[in-house]
């Protein structure tokens, strides 16, 4: 079982450097293609979760032209786990799961917060 989740789209430049830092220190790693493999709505409770927030525009590129397409300035809690795993675009990369918690790749030497925390005895 690998050590680490990552939540990748090889297309983004945060992301491999994420992958990269991960690898450098050896942490045997699952990459999560998340565009081709989009998460549940229980996927999506977990990682927030794991990231410590209730709110899942922590996770929700509000940049993207998508996001205005659907209208979701204004949308509701529901509403936006709903788009995040209709519409997985939408979620912000590279995430990173260790040991039970999550952070946000952004930018990428974010990952080196996990790696200095204790196991999660819940994790």
């Amino acid at each position: 079982m690998a050590e680490a989740t990552v939540w990748h789209n090889a297309r983004c430049s945060k992301s491999r450097g994420a992958l990269a830092l991960l690898e450098e220190r050896g942490v045997d790693v699952e990459v999560r293609t998340y565009l081709t493999d989009p998460p549940t709505r229980a996927e999506v409770e977990r990682l927030l979760e794991q990231l410590g927030t209730d709110d899942p525009r922590t996770i929700v590129r509000t940049g993207e032209q998508r996001y205005r397409e659907l209208g979701l300035r204004d949308a509701d809690r529901d509403e936006l786990i709903a788009a995040l795993t209709a519409e997985p675009v939408l979620l912000e990369r590279p995430v990173i799961v260790h040991r039970g918690r999550a952070v946000v790749g952004r930018p990428p030497e974010r990952v080196l917060e996990l790696l200095d925390l204790p196991d999660d005895p819940a994790g």
